[in-house]
């Protein structure tokens, strides 16, 4: 047998020169602020009237769609602005008084912010409107220092600030495509605050379903039921009667739904006819004398101009920051997920950055013009995408409705029963309680259903604000355990193959004696090096520990970093420090695979001259096929023919494997 030759692999690893720090700048800059490169088909226009025209349909998405707008959708889109006013009149009321503020205001909030929303906004089916979750919070932000009961114009005049400052947040969020702050309220969270959001809403709608008019300003469910049971002597049967009437109905209409979804329209009229029959019902009855009260006054004409009052006053300003910042991620997150559900039905893509835009630019202009906070509501969009929508022209649509019913019907709604509102409310927030989702979870991941549980008992029994602090920050401690504690595992080969893949996963698989090949699974920085370098030892120790009784040892440590995107100065640290203790116990440690960044890092630091180039292998499959060469001539002794090796060597072995060598 003639002497063993060194491998040759047919790519050799790259020692290139490290790009500079503008190029790397930039490569980084565009993968975390422009992912989808939204800049791309401006490339090849030389054109400047091309490129501006494609720049317009860009930034203004109205520009894309319109231009190729077909008569033949208009059909479907007006079918479908008629169906989704018909929701949007009672929800706007209905909304409007979970915040506290006049029900007009929640009507004027349908009419602008569409027609914004159709200009800018990037998805096909969202429907624009008010949400309760965001209704409620807003009252319950705001109401901490300001009460409506006592001052009414303040109030509201806080309320118009809150959604200015909303808007401000969402622009800026996605002038500067910082949608991934957005991804931080996962899908976990959001689980969880719909539902403790819902269960609050519930219960406080006991107060119209009962007649009652004393009841608490906290939202938290102890102090919910304290206040109704506290206040019994002023239930109203007659109040109860009716509204189990009107929840019944809506909610048969939900079944009917479910069971024949060609008929969503039925859902979707059935908070109008709710309304129109109580309005009926309160005039004819004059419901209003016999414990049921009424809405009131509701005056016709459009929205007034509201920017002259938006309050900017030191004392009320962190106040009316913290109800936009909160109230404007939930919003946000709420309608950027429910555009991109429905655009996945249709295989299409929706631009959260857009969006954010689109959000904000709505919610600064309604500030201004009368309106509270609006986003993409799950029913209001649902129905809007099963009534054949086909552009944003529903929006247009919906708001030309609107401003028919505030210039000639909104004295009409007046009559409309408070009950009737609750009931519709308690019918909309049954189905946000997701209990299926929170026992897939639970299935699932353990985790995950925790930081969902955390967030619904937070939102019912503590405040929604501190119920969706501490989701986050169970969320943001499984990103810290995730990087502080990266998975690291054992590579074996799978036979008849050149895969090398988790022994854990894959029991089994081949094992070169001598050879410990480990994949790390993260990127290495300070939070997670001495782990690693830990859990390097302890791996070598367990080899050892089930090689004793062969009396064979680990003599070379393969380190896979093709998992490894990034790597800091003290992670670099680390690999020096694990190089200098491994070789104290005579064992060789290579490195396999090294991404760019982590490539051009090590050449800078002078990582490669320390540990060698012979050290660096492109595929583990080249670093074993070395490291064996290294073993088998270890037991030649020095001499230029390599002897017969013993049964069970390392050396044997690598004859098994490559029996043409």
């Amino acid at each position: 047998m003639g002497t063993l030759p060194l491998p040759h692999p047919s790519q050799k690893v790259n020692y290139a020169t490290p790009r500079s720090f503008l190029t790397t700048f930039k490569s980084h800059s565009k993968e975390t602020l422009f992912p989808d490169d939204p800049f791309r088909q401006f490339k090849n226009e030389k054109k400047p009237g091309a490129r501006f025209k494609k720049a317009l349909q860009y930034f203004i998405p109205i520009f894309s769609w319109l231009p190729n707008y077909k008569l033949q959708f208009l059909k479907y889109d007006f079918l479908a602005g008629l169906t989704i006013t018909a929701l949007a009149i009672p929800q706007g009321i209905s909304y409007a008084k979970l915040a506290q503020i006049p029900p007009i205001i929640g009507l004027y909030s349908s009419f602008v912010p569409p027609f914004i929303y159709a200009v800018f906004g990037d998805s096909k089916h969202l429907a624009v409107g008010t949400v309760a979750a965001c209704s409620l919070l807003i009252a319950e932000t705001i109401g901490e220092k300001v009460s409506y009961d006592t001052e009414p114009t303040l109030y509201l005049h806080l309320v118009f600030t809150s959604a200015f400052f909303t808007g401000i947040f969402q622009t800026l969020l996605g002038l500067f495509r910082m949608g991934i702050l957005v991804d931080f309220l996962s899908h976990s969270t959001i689980t969880g605050f719909m539902g403790g959001t819902a269960t609050l809403i519930i219960l406080q709608q006991l107060k119209g379903m009962l007649g009652m008019k004393h009841f608490t300003h906290k939202t938290d469910a102890v102090s919910v039921l304290k206040a109704v049971f506290q206040n019994r002597h002023e239930w109203r049967w007659q109040s109860a009667v009716l509204g189990v009437i009107f929840l019944t109905f809506l909610q048969f209409t939900r079944y009917l739904r479910r069971k024949k979804p060609k008929l969503f329209w039925v859902s979707a009229i059935g908070p109008m006819v709710v309304v129109v029959a109580g309005c009926l019902f309160a005039y004819f009855a004059h419901a209003d004398r016999h414990g049921i009260p009424i809405v009131g006054a509701l005056h016709k004409g459009l929205n007034p101009l509201s920017i002259k009052y938006l309050n900017f006053d030191s004392k009320y300003l962190p106040l009316t920051i913290k109800a936009g910042l909160i109230t404007g991620l939930i919003a946000l997150a709420e309608g950027i997920a429910i555009g991109r559900s429905f655009a996945i039905i249709k295989n299409e893509q929706v631009d959260g950055n857009k969006e954010m835009i689109a959000f904000g630019l709505m919610n600064i202009i309604g500030s201004f013009t009368s309106c509270y906070l609006t986003t993409g509501p799950f029913s209001k969009t649902a129905v809007n995408f099963n009534a054949g929508c086909r552009t944003a022209m529903s929006n247009i649509i919906m708001a030309i409705c609107m401003m028919l019913t505030l210039l000639f019907l909104a004295p009409v709604f007046s009559y409309t029963p408070l009950v009737a509102l609750s009931a519709i409310i308690m019918s909309a927030m049954l189905g946000l309680i997701n209990y299926e989702e929170v026992i897939h979870l639970f299935k699932v991941d353990k985790f995950d259903f925790l930081i969902c549980i955390s967030c619904f008992f937070g939102v019912a029994f503590i405040s929604m604000d501190y119920g969706l602090m501490i989701s986050i920050g169970l969320a943001i401690v499984r990103i810290m355990l995730f990087a502080a504690r990266p998975a690291t595992c054992r590579l074996g080969k799978i036979a008849d193959s050149s895969l090398y893949r988790d022994t854990e996963q894959y029991p089994g698989l081949t094992k070169v004696p001598g050879i410990l090949a480990l994949q790390v699974g993260s990127p290495i920085y300070f939070a997670n090096s001495n782990y690693l370098r830990e859990r390097v030892f302890r791996w070598i120790q367990d080899e050892e520990d089930l090689s004793d009784t062969k009396g064979e040892h680990v003599e070379h440590v393969l380190l896979d970093l093709s998992a490894v995107t990034s790597i800091d100065m003290t992670g670099i640290e680390t690999l020096v420090e694990t190089h200098k203790m491994l070789g104290a116990k005579n064992i060789k440690m290579a490195i396999v695979n090294p991404r760019l960044d982590v490539m051009e890092k090590m050449i800078k630091s002078h990582f490669v001259d320390k540990i060698g180039k012979e050290s660096i292998f492109l595929s583990i499959e080249d670093a074993i096929e070395a490291s064996l060469f290294s073993l088998t001539t270890e037991t030649t002794s020095g001499q230029g023919q390599i002897s017969k090796p013993s049964n069970g060597s390392a050396a044997t072995k690598m004859q098994d494997d490559h029996p043409d060598r």
